[in-house]
């Protein structure tokens, strides 16, 4: 199905291109959201006579989502979720958790401007895009860890996929190896063995 596009999509065109996009794309997406008009002839006409107000909103708007985008941009939240040994969480971290902590931070945005590939599954740091506006994208870090101790510790860079008694437990074993091998100790020279006695 041919549209005409009402505002930028991404991977898609810009405000008034035709694209050609799937039947369902278009009627559950594209037209449902108000994203897009049917590429008839009326419609293009339509088009032209809302041109110059979609622009003009499209810039008030973009002003404003670049205002909130600088609110936004760089900031660090923390995700507390229970997980094993190894890091992998019990469950995952999904969009609909990034919009409920940038929620208690006051910043308000819909699941739909949260980019996020695939749900977050380990602990660790991850960048996450926020698309404020279709024009204006930002980017956030999200810090998934156990506890706050643990998430400064990630903020810090330092590996916490060992767990803390294990790296004790390392140091420990190497400062004890260190006492036990004497590193000036002569080493022997090998005796070789003796020739064994050829069979008669």
């Amino acid at each position: 199905m041919e549209v005409i596009l009402l505002e930028r999509v991404a991977k898609l065109g810009q405000m008034g291109e035709v694209v050609k996009v799937r039947d369902g794309f278009a009627r559950n997406f594209l037209l449902k959201r108000g994203k897009a008009l049917r590429a008839t002839t009326d419609n293009r006409a339509k088009f032209e006579g809302m041109k110059a107000d979609l622009e003009a909103n499209n810039l008030k708007a973009k002003s404003e989502a670049s205002k909130v985008a600088e609110k936004i941009d760089g900031r660090e939240i923390v995700i507390i979720r229970q997980a094993s040994e190894s890091g992998q969480l019990f469950g995952s971290v999904s969009v609909r958790d990034i919009v409920a902590a940038l929620e208690t931070d006051g910043i308000i945005v819909s699941r739909p401007q949260v980019w996020l590939d695939s749900p977050i599954k380990v602990i660790g740091q991850q960048k996450v895009t926020i698309a404020v506006h279709p024009e204006v994208e930002t980017s956030i870090t999200v810090i998934v860890a156990r506890s706050a101790e643990e998430a400064d510790r990630i903020k810090r860079g330092e590996d916490i996929s060992t767990r803390q008694e294990d790296q004790d437990a390392a140091a420990e074993a190497l400062a004890a190896a260190g006492e036990f091998f004497d590193p000036e100790a002569q080493q022997e020279e090998p005796v070789e063995p003796a020739p064994a006695a050829e069979e008669k």
